[in-house]
C-alpha cells in the first residue's frame, strides 16, 4: 500500500462548502506516484509507461478545506498488459471517497501495450491490499 497525505487548499473548495468533485480524481493520481516509479523509477515522460483507460469514482462523504486528507493505493489485479488500483480517501478516519483506475504498460514508441515484465510484476504484488490494511 502507498500512502499520500493531501493538505486540502482554499481554491479546491467549491460554492456548497467542500472539496469540488473534480479535485477528487486528481488527489487520487497524486496517491499513485509510487506506482508510476515501479514502472518509470525517473519519473521522465521520456519513458513514460502508464497509460490510464479507465477511471471510476465513488463519492461517499464531503471532504472539507482545514483538515488534511490521507489517501491508500494499492493494487487491487495484475492483467498481462494491464493492473487495477484500487484508492480509497480518508478525512477524520472516515472513507470519503474510493476509486479504481485501470493501466496499461505501454511502450511509447511502438504505440502499443506491452507485457508487465516480471520484476515489475513481483514489486506490483507487493503493494496488494490484505484484509487488515483497512481505515484511515
Amino acid at each position: 500500500m502507498f500512502t499520500t497525505v493531501i493538505t486540502p487548499r482554499v481554491s479546491e473548495t467549491d460554492g456548497m462548502g467542500h472539496i469540488n468533485n473534480t479535485v477528487i480524481p486528481i488527489w487520487f493520481e497524486a496517491g499513485r506516484k509510487g506506482i508510476f516509479e515501479i514502472f518509470t523509477p525517473t519519473l521522465s515522460f521520456d519513458n513514460w509507461r502508464c497509460v490510464v483507460v479507465n477511471l471510476n469514482v465513488d463519492y461517499l462523504n464531503e471532504i472539507h478545506y482545514g483538515q488534511d486528507v490521507t489517501i491508500h493505493t494499492y493494487i487491487k489485479e495484475i492483467g498481462n498488459s494491464s493492473y487495477i488500483i484500487e484508492e480509497e480517501m480518508y478525512q477524520n478516519n472516515q472513507l470519503c471517497s474510493k476509486g479504481t483506475a485501470t493501466y496499461v504498460n505501454f511502450n511509447k514508441k511502438t504505440r502499443k501495450s506491452e507485457f508487465i515484465p516480471e520484476e515489475l510484476r513481483q514489486q506490483l504484488e507487493k503493494h496488494k491490499k490484505n484484509n487488515e490494511e483497512v481505515g484511515g
